[in-house]
């Protein structure tokens, strides 16, 4: 009969959990928090230390119940919520509501969920860790009086169902802060010139580097026409042949943020899709005879240490997989990314490194095999030899002109046998490889190809681009990254455009007052040093409630003045040419999360509401009468589709394109986006053709 009751946020972590632990124990899930502060109220008594009046949460009552009676049963119970600030925060409600004694060794943490770091774990119960709750409870309040206190005003002043927050509103302001630098942005001209050589019949590209010994920027046209000038009549010859070697080391394994940036570069995954399928890969699957294992430790940190176990085992798997030489002498030690960062958790990683993906594959969902891949190939990765690769650097002189070519080849592939990380504009390292070159050799001159450019501006932010950059600024941490991006969106502030954030109207009058009275709240550095008084008091030198005071006292005068002189603003609709086909009113443009739709002006009368319809000047593929035009999925996708529907009922999540294929003369091109660019593929056959991306057309003239 079980002498212990323990008690887990989930019923998947509960069912993992209580395979290993047997009979003795029954474990049950809480469904994440218990208690939390009023939704009806701000709920924090402010001349009373800040304290807070938690409340049951609603539809909690009948699982309270369950686990009280079950606790009254048993002589021990465990709290084994995630090992985190969220965790001990709910371990600290649970023993508040089931009379446990706080002092008590009740508290179980472990960072993977398997068997042996499960049993572990028991073995070492301690006592609720008072540092990080107080760590928890000071967000919940310091975010609860920010959103409570500032909410209410923008309701009164702007329009009913704004919100602000911390973090939130600086995301928003870096968003706003960007479109404007993009719409600031003068474009620059300038110029290069492309030598097309070769040499043992090996063709190879040189660029302009100098003239006369002088770096002379090519601005203008003329500026090359002077360079052409001097070079005429010109044979290239090999100046000087510069090799060497250079170690390339790979990438530390994954903490939240970076696992968040590189699902979103590699899978195309949003921030909060690759937390829930984190979840699942950490909190268990079913891997036949073997039973539940979770695959991967916990997914919210943002240390990068590796056990000495799991490097052990990384340099066994290593070794007998690739070889000895695959190995550093040294086992791999990366430092933390930030002063701020928590150093309580490894690195995210896999519980086994033998469970490799392609032994998954049974077992997991396309999602799940695709997060898993990427977090097995990144830890291995992290901890092999260097990459080698032999850098060849050749200047080459036509009359008083310098030309450069660069090349690099592979001389030991090392980390990169198995994982290359990616980047922010989707390009792939390529590897150009130059023929055998030395001093005095005349090279053969294919052309010479000037080419105009224009400078451009500062991209807008993708999510991963947006994680990287609030956590680089040490604002938010690993639980907050994906939420404040699902808030910012439906509330309106922000819209995404092919997967790039665009403020709104709404977006950008709300940070403009919360500048105006607010500039703190704003502050990337002020919200920084929040957020390290924060760990200063989960580490237990500072005092929670002292944080929160020397915060108030200056927000509290803040509030005090933005009541008195912010003004009221009435937002007006645009309204649209099209009319309203069930009441006859015209209808207005709104903005959603993904963007602007119509809606009926009559409303709440008329709640009528129509997607924008785009016409891209494509003809139906299918029908050949009606015109293609854009659309978004109530998911915010953008597909398209013919105007003619439901006669016709032609659908391409790929933009078509008029052009005929011209291998088949059957279909019409579709335009492809992936990572590597942009393609124009036919439907029907297997044609298919590289294209210059949006971003690169029209910014470079021959």
């Amino acid at each position: 009969m079980a002498d212990s009751l323990v008690i887990v946020e989930s019923p998947a972590k509960a069912k993992t959990i209580g395979k290993y632990l047997g009979s003795k124990y029954i474990v049950k899930a809480s469904m994440g928090h218990i208690r939390d502060l009023p939704k009806s109220q701000i709920g924090v008594e402010v001349e009373n230390d800040f304290n807070p009046k938690y409340i049951t949460i609603r539809g909690k009552g009948s699982i309270l119940k369950e686990l009280k009676d079950a606790s009254k049963k048993v002589k021990h119970v465990f709290l084994a919520a995630d090992p985190d600030r969220e965790g001990e925060a709910i371990a600290w409600h649970l023993a508040h509501y089931l009379e446990l004694d706080e002092t008590d060794t009740c508290r179980v943490v472990f960072n993977e969920i398997t068997k042996q770091a499960v049993k572990d774990a028991f073995k070492t119960p301690r006592k609720i860790n008072m540092d990080l709750v107080n760590a928890q409870q000071a967000r919940r309040i310091l975010d609860r009086l920010v959103g409570y206190k500032i909410s209410p005003l923008l309701w009164k002043k702007v329009k009913k169902g704004l919100s602000a927050g911390r973090v939130q509103s600086v995301a928003v302001k870096l968003i706003i802060d960007r479109e404007n630098e993009i719409d600031a942005f003068v474009p620059e001209e300038y110029w290069s010139i492309t030598a097309k050589l070769s040499h043992s019949g090996i063709p190879f590209d040189a660029k302009y580097y100098s003239v006369g010994g002088d770096k002379r920027e090519l601005g203008k046209e003329a500026d090359v026409q002077e360079v052409l000038s001097a070079m005429k009549g010109s044979q290239f010859t090999v100046s000087d042949v510069r090799e060497k070697e250079r170690l390339r080391n790979p990438a530390p394994p994954f903490i939240t943020s970076s696992l968040q940036q590189e699902a979103a570069r590699k899978l195309g995954f949003r921030a909060s899709k690759t937390m829930s399928v984190a979840q699942q890969l950490y909190e268990g699957v079913e891997l036949g005879k073997e039973g539940t294992v979770g695959l991967i430790t916990y997914m919210r940190t943002d240390s990068t240490r590796i056990s000495p176990i799991a490097q052990e085992e990384a340099k066994e798997y290593i070794t007998e997989k690739y070889g000895a030489s695959f190995v550093p002498e040294q086992p791999r030690i990366y430092t933390k990314k930030n002063s701020n960062a928590q150093d309580a958790h490894e690195a995210i990683r896999p519980t086994s490194i033998l469970r490799d993906p392609e032994s998954m594959k049974p077992f997991l969902s396309r999602d799940q095999l695709r997060l898993y891949k990427l977090v097995w190939e990144r830890f291995v990765s992290s901890q092999m030899q260097s990459a080698v690769l032999d850098t060849m650097t050749v200047d080459l002189q036509a009359g008083d002109t310098i030309f450069r070519a660069t090349g690099s080849k592979v001389k030991f592939a090392g980390f990169m046998k198995v994982y290359v990380e990616g980047n922010d504009d989707g390009t792939v390292e390529e590897h150009k490889f130059l023929p055998p070159l030395a001093s005095g050799d005349v090279i053969s001159s294919e052309s010479i190809d000037p080419k105009q450019h224009f400078t451009q501006p500062p991209p807008r932010f993708t999510e991963a681009r947006l994680v990287k950059t609030l956590e680089e600024l040490g604002i938010g941490r690993p639980s907050t990254y994906a939420p404040t991006l699902e808030t910012i969106q439906k509330r309106g502030y922000i819209a995404m455009e092919e997967k790039k954030f665009m403020p709104t109207e709404l977006g950008d009058l709300v940070i403009q007052l919360m500048e105006e009275f607010f500039p703190e709240i704003l502050d990337a550095e002020f919200t920084a040093n929040m957020e390290g008084n924060l760990d200063h008091v989960e580490e237990g030198t500072e005092d929670w409630v002292k944080v929160l005071a020397n915060f108030y006292e200056s927000f509290e005068k803040r509030l005090e003045v933005a009541e008195d002189e912010m003004k009221e603003i009435e937002i007006q609709d645009e309204v649209s040419d099209e009319i309203c086909e069930k009441c006859g009113r015209h209808l207005v443009y709104k903005m959603g999360r993904f963007g602007k739709f119509l809606a009926c002006s009559g409303f709440p009368d008329c709640r009528n509401t129509k997607p924008i319809v785009k016409d891209i000047g494509v003809t139906c593929p299918k029908c050949a009468e009606g015109k293609i035009i854009e659309r978004r999925s109530k998911k915010g996708r953008i597909f398209y589709g013919c105007d003619q529907y439901p006669g016709c009922d032609y659908v391409s999540w790929d933009k078509p394109t008029n052009k005929p294929c011209p291998q088949c003369e059957e279909s019409k091109l579709v335009e492809k986006r992936n990572r590597s660019g942009v393609k124009l593929l036919c439907p029907t056959c297997d044609y298919s053709e590289e294209v210059l991306d949006e971003d690169e057309q029209g910014t470079d003239t021959d």
